[in-house]
């Protein structure tokens, strides 16, 4: 069972995946999006860990479009959603579509025809359970830029004025988190509301589209965020889900440091990177000696990202704070990780290649912001 005030969100629960995308459609563009929409469908039926999808429109505002899909688990759509093959298939559709609203949920209950018959109550899925929340989404963007140009990105990056924390009644930007690792860049959101709503709006503040615009030319991936078809694909391609989150059931500590950690996994091994961290994450936050308060897990294919909130020095406790503690950890993170491309070779067991792993993984932070400081 949960602590009592711990805080839990994953991916890696096991739950069947319910997945609701709501379309508002342009005026005559019904036709071109019902040919869209079938070659989407023929083309997702065949995607590993999909069971079945349904296209609704509005008896009350035929503009409007309901698609629903279920799936076997979360990680197999983030996959697909996060593919290069997912951002071609939906290709067609751009054009038909006004705005949209993705919404992801895992099943836990739901009742059968026999049972409304018999009046049976509606079972819980297998071995899941309802987490508790905070209110608060997480998303995270990555990017690279030109070799020769982190010193000028992080300038840039660093020198931008914050948006307006609230966007509306409802949802306000509560901290922005920007790390880089070598070219890579990672930005980090923590929004109480409604999470689309809040990446809306802060594109459309001329101070952080001043900040887009001066890093265009630095970029790997060319992008023109005049055009709607490539800032979307642009970030389409560079965003990062948030694939767990925990937050220990304890008081929290007067003083935590925030760090970032880059661990790339080896060819096809993203996704049980990403659980044996989550795992790890999730044992810390029922250790009351744990220096690891909080933690976020971001993955897409084999770029796993850890952000921790960690009690004193990220390097008083390594093992702690890579996620190794325990009988065998640092042999199963051994076997995931692509250590040459972090600069780690040899066995993680051995307190140097621990140290070296940390002192390699640990992000270089550019700037942090709360609501308070904007």
């Amino acid at each position: 069972m949960s602590t009592p005030g711990r805080i839990s969100q994953s991916a890696f629960d096991g739950a069947r995946l319910r997945v609701i995308l709501l379309l508002d459609l342009y005026e005559g563009a019904q036709q071109q999006f019902l040919d869209a929409y079938e070659l989407m469908r023929n083309q997702v039926a065949s995607v590993p860990g999909h069971i079945s999808d349904q296209l609704c429109q509005s008896i009350e505002n035929p503009s409007q479009w309901l698609i629903t899909s279920e799936w076997e688990s979360a990680p197999p759509f983030l996959a697909w959603v996060n593919s290069e093959e997912h951002v071609e298939t939906v290709r067609p559709m751009h054009n038909c579509v006004r705005d949209t609203r993705s919404m992801r949920y895992s099943i836990l209950r739901e009742t059968h025809p026999a049972q409304s018959l018999t009046g049976e109550p509606a079972s819980p899925a297998p071995h899941v359970e309802a987490r508790v929340g905070d209110g608060v989404a997480r998303h995270a963007l990555t990017f690279t830029v030109k070799p020769g140009s982190e010193s000028k990105v992080a300038e840039i990056l660093a020198g931008y004025t914050s948006p307006q924390a609230q966007v509306d009644d409802t949802t306000r930007l509560r901290r922005t988190s920007l790390f880089m690792h070598g070219k890579r860049v990672v930005r980090a959101v923590e929004v109480e509301g409604d999470l689309l709503a809040a990446l809306r709006h802060v594109a459309r503040q001329p101070e952080v589209r001043a900040v887009e615009e001066a890093i265009n030319p630095y970029l790997e991936q060319d992008r023109d965020l005049s055009d709607p078809d490539s800032a979307r694909v642009f970030f389409t391609r560079a965003a990062l889900p948030a694939v767990h989150h925990v937050v220990a059931g304890r008081e929290e500590p007067a003083h935590v440091s925030r760090h970032a950690l880059f661990y790339p996994a080896r060819p096809g091994r993203g996704t049980d990177l990403a659980k044996f961290l989550s795992h790890q994450d999730e044992a810390a936050a029922d250790d009351q000696d744990s220096p690891v308060y909080r933690s976020t897990v971001f993955q897409r294919d084999d770029i796993v990202v850890r952000l921790i909130d960690v009690v004193g020095e990220l390097d008083l406790d390594p093992v702690a704070s890579l996620g190794l503690k325990g009988a065998g950890k640092a042999a199963e993170l051994e076997a995931l990780l692509d250590g040459p491309a972090i600069g780690v070779e040899g066995a993680l067991s051995t307190e140097r290649n621990t140290n070296r792993l940390l002192s390699h993984a640990d992000m270089l932070p550019v700037t942090d912001r709360t609501a308070s400081d904007s």
